[in-house]
């Protein structure tokens, strides 16, 4: 399956916030492509990042290192990067490797942008 990627700028209660829409599966295959895109936003200045995960279909180690290095990119820069998921599934990963205590997990993406740093 292949991995389909959009973004687009939200204005939010603490500032703009680059939403990036991600859909299929984020595997050993597709991962250097959302790696590259959350590069790429970071190199022009999006600094505050919303991954909305709701369209995900399965999520890899890879995946999670490639969102982990997007979070320290950010970081650097003193931003932020959320992560929106409602998927249990998807959840499961995030709760068992103890990563949900490095990001803050959403239910929607209006949740998400909305929330103050």
């Amino acid at each position: 399956m292949d991995l389909s990627l959009s973004t687009r700028t939200v204005p939010g209660a603490g500032g703009d916030r680059t939403v990036v829409e991600v859909g299929g599966e984020i595997d050993v295959y597709t991962a250097p492509k959302l790696r590259e895109q959350l590069v790429e936003l970071v190199n022009d200045g999006s600094y505050h990042l919303v991954v909305d995960m709701e369209r995900v279909d399965f999520l890899d180690s890879t995946g999670l290192g490639v969102l982990v290095g997007g979070l320290k990119r950010v970081r650097a820069h003193e931003g932020s990067l959320r992560l929106v998921c409602n998927q249990e599934r998807i959840l499961k990963i995030f709760r068992i490797t103890g990563l949900t205590k490095v990001f803050p997990i959403h239910t929607s993406v209006d949740e998400a942008v909305n929330a103050v740093d």
